[in-house]
């Protein structure tokens, strides 16, 4: 019986035990310390976490699962931010996930908190190929945001260190010889995409830290180049900085006067 055993003991033994058909496990379940029924509901949320995870796992890997049986083995997904910023670089990135990722809370990065974002980043930069693409504001401006975008994926997939043989890409067609599948919403419906998308974030919202402390009267730490009210009031009283993109309004504008 479980009696004999502490509650700090037990607790131990159980973070030890994956399945809930574990015999031992039914003993817990006959104890009657209210101890023991606080750890074992404990224990039992976990195991409920892990199988809604392993769920929207498998449902996430559907489109990659597709490629693997047509006979494609290296499979990145591919994911950009910072279209919409008035400040800033447009930012990609390209994750090649290894066949064992765990089931993690990988889903759209606007979906998540900035902690699990920041969790998941340095999780997928440990275990997957990560390439980082970066094409900034002045280039956004000669060659427009659409193609801009384009150009940030391509540095993404090409600093890959390993080439792969299918792209699973966020609503994009890439004018590039591997072949691709493009996904409307990709980023909620693929695995590699919504990977690319939380490393992709992650970046650029700490690259738009970085340049806070430069220029801080924007609020980049806050808004990573959206055009917020304190952005705005940014650039009304102190003008434009390098980081602005002058193809956008109300920059535009503003460089008119």
């Amino acid at each position: 019986m479980t009696e004999s055993y502490t509650i700090k003991e037990l607790k131990k033994r159980l973070m030890e035990i994956e399945s809930p058909d574990d015999p031992w496990i039914q003993t817990v379940r006959l104890d009657s310390r209210k101890g023991a029924q606080l750890a074992l509901k404990q224990w039992d949320k976990i195991q409920q976490k892990k199988v809604q995870l392993l769920k929207q796992k498998e449902t996430l890997l559907i489109e990659e699962n597709k490629l693997i049986q047509a006979g494609y083995q290296l499979i990145a997904g591919v994911d950009e931010v910072g279209r919409g910023p008035l400040a800033g670089p447009v930012v990609a990135a390209a994750v090649l996930l290894p066949p064992d990722m765990e089931a993690l809370p990988i889903n759209d990065s606007k979906q998540l908190s900035a902690s699990v974002r920041e969790e998941l980043y340095e999780i997928i930069m440990e275990r997957a190929d990560v390439g980082i693409g970066l094409v900034e504001a002045d280039e956004v401006d000669r060659i427009n945001i659409y193609e801009a975008t384009k150009v940030a994926m391509l540095k993404a997939i090409d600093a890959l260190p390993h080439r792969p043989d299918a792209l699973l890409i966020d609503a994009m067609k890439l004018s590039i010889p591997i072949h691709q599948v493009s996904l409307i919403k990709g980023d909620a419906r693929s695995y590699s995409i919504a990977a690319a998308s939380i490393v992709a974030k992650v970046f650029r919202d700490r690259l738009m830290a970085d340049y806070a402390k430069e220029y801080p009267y924007y609020g980049f730490e806050r808004n990573a180049g959206y055009g917020t009210k304190t952005h705005l009031a940014g650039l009304e009283e102190h003008g434009i900085t390098p980081i602005h993109r002058k193809t956008f309004e109300p920059i535009k504008s503003i460089l008119k006067k």
